[in-house]
C-alpha cells in the first residue's frame, strides 16, 4: 500500500508540477525532510546560521551556492554524518520521513543510516581490491546481512545504470563515469529512502555528466526515492525540481 501510494505521489509530482506549486505537491505526500534552525560552528568559524529546509518526499533537488557557503555542511548534517552546534540552544530540529535522528544514539543512528541513506560523492571512493560487484554490495556486508539474497537487485542495478558488462572489473579497469556509476549502485543497494550526492558529476566530463544527471531522474522514478544533489554543475541545477541558493551560510531561495 505504502509503495503503491509513493508511486502515485511520484506520478502525479511529474505530472502536474508545472501546474501545481511545489507546496501543494509537498501539502499533499507530505516531506522526508524537514529541517528548523540549523547552525554550525568550527571554533569561531559559523558556518551555517540558522538554516532552514523542508524537501518533500520523491523530489530531486539541487542545492548551490560559490565554494564556502556552507553546502556541503549541510548535506553533512541532513545526511547524518555530522550534527548541528548546541541543539538544545538553538532548538534545532531535524526529522527524515518523520524520524527525529538527532535524538537517536550513536548505535541507533549507525542502523538508521544505514538502512534509510545512501551517499554519492565526488571521489567514488571504490576500493581497488574488491570488483564492481563486490564494492556494491559493501553497504550489505557492513549491515551483517546475507549478500546472495541482495545479488539480483544489484545486477538489476547495475543493468539499470548500463553497465553489467563490469562487474567483474576492477576500479582502476574502469572509466571514470564507470566508476561513479558503480558508486550509485552502492548507494541504491540498501533501497534508501533517501539519497545525498555532493558533486556527483565533478570529475566527469559533460558527457558522462549528463548520462549521470539523467540518471538521477530515471531512479527516482523507478524507486521512488529522494535525492539531494549540492554541485556547482549549472545545467544539473536547473534541471532539478527544485534549486537551494545558499550564501555565507544560509539558504537564500
Amino acid at each position: 500500500m505504502g509503495q503503491s501510494l509513493r508511486e502515485w505521489s511520484v506520478f502525479l509530482y511529474r505530472k502536474f508540477k508545472s501546474v501545481f506549486c511545489v507546496s501543494k505537491i509537498i501539502a499533499t505526500f507530505g516531506f522526508m525532510i524537514k529541517a528548523k534552525n540549523i547552525y554550525k560552528f568550527y571554533g569561531n568559524l559559523e558556518v551555517l546560521k540558522g538554516v532552514d529546509i523542508e524537501i518533500g518526499e520523491g523530489e530531486v533537488i539541487s542545492i548551490v551556492g560559490e565554494s564556502g557557503a556552507g553546502k556541503s555542511t549541510l548535506l553533512q548534517i541532513l545526511g547524518t554524518l555530522d550534527r548541528p552546534t548546541d541543539v538544545a540552544k538553538y532548538a534545532t530540529e531535524i526529522t527524515i520521513d518523520k524520524q527525529p535522528f538527532l535524538k537517536m544514539k550513536d548505535k541507533q543512528l549507525s542502523k538508521f543510516r544505514n538502512e534509510n541513506i545512501g551517499f554519492v560523492f565526488q571521489n567514488h571512493q571504490l576500493l581497488p581490491e574488491f570488483t564492481a560487484f563486490e564494492n556494491a554490495l559493501l553497504p550489505i556486508k557492513i549491515a551483517g546481512k546475507n549478500e546472495s539474497e541482495y545479488m539480483d537487485k544489484a545486477y538489476s542495478l547495475f543493468e539499470d545504470l548500463k553497465i553489467a558488462e563490469r562487474i567483474h572489473h576492477k576500479p582502476k579497469q574502469l572509466s571514470g563515469g564507470e566508476a561513479q556509476r558503480v558508486a550509485v549502485v552502492r548507494a541504491l543497494i540498501n533501497s534508501p529512502k533517501i539519497i545525498f550526492a555532493d558533486e556527483p558529476t565533478g570529475n566527469l566530463d559533460s558527457k558522462n555528466a549528463e548520462a549521470l544527471h539523467q540518471m538521477f531522474f530515471d531512479l527516482r522514478d523507478k524507486y521512488h526515492q529522494t535525492f539531494i544533489i549540492v554541485t556547482h554543475n549549472t545545467n544539473l541545477a536547473n534541471s532539478t525540481d527544485r534549486k537551494f541558493v545558499m550564501k555565507d551560510g544560509k539558504i537564500l531561495s
